[in-house]
């Protein structure tokens, strides 16, 4: 039979387990919203900051010879359109310029070809390698003033008879998405060309001025 001693003893073990299972309970409680509202450390906030001060990200996408050949002379007929002037650029082992040049009253076969060298700002220098123009016996840079003169080309194309040589400002192409884009790489001979592309955030809708106040 139980005493009286015993059961007080046994109703205070109880108690003493209550309390300290409580109390365990209460702490666990703290600990996980302490970790749930706790601010961000300032390391993170930094990293972050870092991402979002600058005003747009840079892609750099790879493409070959084919696709930017149908890209190009899509771009040319465009251009070309409503004129009577006809010419198409074939990417092989080199830049190959090849149409019709109106000389006098009549047109004839032009043919160039071009050796491509990127630029740190991401534009383009077409060196001519070699140039003909049908029959005709002309001075190269002769021929490239002609080429300057009487063939379209977009705004952002220049002609340089003296250098003999063409100048694609691709970072100045007016696109309609406001991308910018630019040249990484160009092997012809490789097959591997690449192209950056910088976002600017506005495009996608991103506020950074809203996002760096509330920071």
């Amino acid at each position: 039979m139980v005493n009286r001693s015993d059961k007080r003893m046994n109703r205070q073990k109880w108690k003493r387990s209550f309390f300290i299972l409580l109390g365990f309970n209460i702490l666990l409680l703290l600990v996980v919203a302490g970790l749930i509202f706790w601010p961000v450390s300032g390391a993170d906030y930094s990293t972050m900051q870092s991402q979002v001060t600058d005003e747009s990200s840079e892609f750099v996408v790879r493409t070959t010879k084919e696709n930017l050949n149908e890209l190009v002379n899509a771009y040319i007929d465009q251009l070309l359109t409503g004129t009577q002037h006809n010419y198409r650029v074939d990417l092989d082992e080199d830049v190959h310029l090849v149409g019709e040049l109106p000389v006098f009253s009549s047109t004839v076969p032009l043919s160039v070809h071009f050796e491509p060298f990127v630029q740190e700002n991401g534009d383009l220098i077409l060196q001519q390698r070699s140039i003909s123009v049908g029959l005709l016996e002309l001075p190269n840079q002769r021929i490239m003033e002609y080429m300057k003169r009487h063939l379209p080309m977009p705004e952002w194309v220049s002609i340089d008879p003296n250098e003999e040589e063409i100048y694609v400002a691709v970072t100045d192409m007016d696109i309609r998405s406001n991308f910018v884009v630019g040249v990484e790489n160009i092997d012809l001979e490789g097959n591997n060309l690449a192209f950056k592309i910088n976002v600017p955030y506005r495009t996608l809708g991103l506020d950074l001025e809203g996002f760096e106040a509330e920071q």
